[in-house]
């Protein structure tokens, strides 16, 4: 079956997720995998090769001076364009409390030089949540060049395991972040990121009230999703709900078996799997 990912990461050194060695550390534990670099080339034929089109993330790119988030966005678009057949575009990250002015003018020209598909990510981890007003130029712009805002609720590996969970906030991805920017900017378009346990019945009311907002699941195995998720998922959910994966943190080969394995009808499968990006991109157009 085809698969569109909305939501992975870099299985390159230069763009691995997990840019510390006490990040990295944790990958086992949080992930239950290993880091195991890869070229360009061999991250896009692994894509290839499991039959996925890809949105990939640079998380911490926010944390980094302007000019080097520059040179990784330049990097990520040099990437896309030799492998357009299975990296279908990015996520950008911009903490407009580091970047200020610079950051602002950095997704202007990231919105320019795009290939394919972009999309501003705010994840609220050591950044301010989703729903503080430093955001406003940036979703301004967002909407002016009608690109989506991806905004992370529920908990995060980020930090997992590491003293004082190395600083993040959780209650900073609460859902009701999400709901404040909905309805701030109905012309927004959003995705929801990620099961949103410990609030995952609030995210889901949040779904159901503001219909305009997507939701992907990137980061867990539909094993481990909450009863009121699985329950809505074949049902009010079912055309919103897009496959995320979070590769390198977790393989294609687990997370295709284990939907699969949660007995959705094929239709349902179906519409995680690639037909309900494809409507969403198709959003994007009007």
């Amino acid at each position: 079956m085809k698969i569109i990912d909305v939501h992975s990461h870099w299985g390159t050194e230069r763009g691995y997720p997990l840019q510390t060695p006490a990040e990295r550390e944790q990958q086992k534990a949080t992930w239950n995998s290993k880091v195991n670099y890869q070229t360009e080339a061999e991250m896009a034929k692994y894509f290839r090769d499991s039959g996925v089109q890809a949105i990939l993330d640079f998380g911490f790119s926010k944390f980094l001076p302007i000019e080097e988030m520059e040179a990784l966005h330049d990097y990520a678009f040099a990437t896309e364009a030799a492998h357009r057949d299975v990296i279908l575009g990015h996520w950008l990250h911009i903490d407009p409390l580091r970047s200020g002015e610079a950051g602002l003018k950095e997704l202007r020209r990231c919105i320019d030089k795009r290939v394919g598909f972009l999309g501003l990510g705010v994840s609220a981890s050591l950044s301010p949540p989703a729903s503080d007003p430093i955001y406003d130029p940036l979703y301004k712009l967002c909407i002016d060049a009608n690109i989506p805002v991806l905004i992370f609720v529920g908990t995060t590996g980020l930090g997992a395991g590491l003293p004082g969970g190395g600083g993040v906030i959780l209650d900073d991805c609460h859902p009701r972040h999400l709901d404040r920017v909905a309805a701030t900017y109905p012309e927004l378009k959003i995705v929801a990121a990620r099961p949103g346990w410990p609030w995952q019945a609030e995210v889901i009311a949040v779904l159901m009230h503001k219909r305009n907002i997507w939701y992907e699941l990137h980061g867990w195995s539909p094993k481990y999703h909450t009863a009121d998720l699985r329950h809505e998922i074949p049902r009010r959910l079912k055309d919103r709900i897009m496959f995320g994966a979070d590769y390198p943190l977790l393989s294609y080969e687990r997370l295709i078996g284990d939907w699969k394995a949660q007995g959705y009808p094929e239709d349902v499968l179906g519409g995680i799997f690639h037909r309900n990006a494809t409507a969403f991109f198709e959003s994007l157009k009007t």
